[in-house]
């Protein structure tokens, strides 16, 4: 029986590395396998409105988000939550799922995977394919590497779409009140 034993993890905030696209800057924390870490964490700051990820689900590992500041849509299944500063939510494997920031907010969220696998390579190339620098078909071809797995979501369109509208709405409007279906 082999047993490895974990040593601590420490990331410096002036020595992770980010990574950037036009609508957010990610914070890579800690990677499974680099510098001995069991988990996979980096922290996203999402600028106004910024659609984080399309719907998507993993067969290895859950999801935890922490929203540190701001507030963030999320697709969980089949529904639709608004988390707020202090937020925790924990998505299981297979579990469709997606993530943007709330209609005419910003979001700063931590993300931890557990069990981690190595992820950063894909978070560099997914900023790659939002600057035009990397093709979206290299997303699609690494899926079973990284675990990441997009499906589509009418409910999710649905809430962008909202979303969109309620944004509209505001500026013309600053008293409108939230569509129910993003509570």
């Amino acid at each position: 029986m082999s047993t490895s034993v974990l040593k601590p993890v420490l990331t410096r905030a002036v020595e992770a590395e980010t990574t950037s696209d036009p609508s957010s800057t990610m914070t890579l924390l800690a990677d499974c396998g680099t510098g001995g870490s069991p988990i996979t964490s980096y922290r996203s700051a999402f600028a106004k409105g910024a659609v984080g990820a399309p719907a998507h689900f993993h067969t290895r590992a859950s999801e935890l988000f922490f929203v540190i500041g701001g507030t963030l849509l999320v697709l969980v299944d089949d529904e639709v939550k608004t988390l707020d500063e202090g937020d925790f939510l924990l998505v299981p494997p297979h579990t469709p799922h997606a993530f943007a920031a709330g209609p005419g907010c910003t979001a700063d969220v931590l993300f931890t995977f557990t069990p981690g696998m190595p992820r950063f390579d894909y978070l560099r190339l997914l900023g790659r394919v939002m600057r035009g620098e990397a093709s979206p078909q290299e997303i699609k071809d690494s899926s079973e590497l990284y675990d990441n797995h997009y499906v589509d979501s009418p409910h999710w369109r649905a809430a962008l779409e909202a979303a969109a509208e309620q944004v509209r709405l505001r500026q013309e409007d600053p008293d409108v009140t939230d569509s129910p279906l993003l509570s």
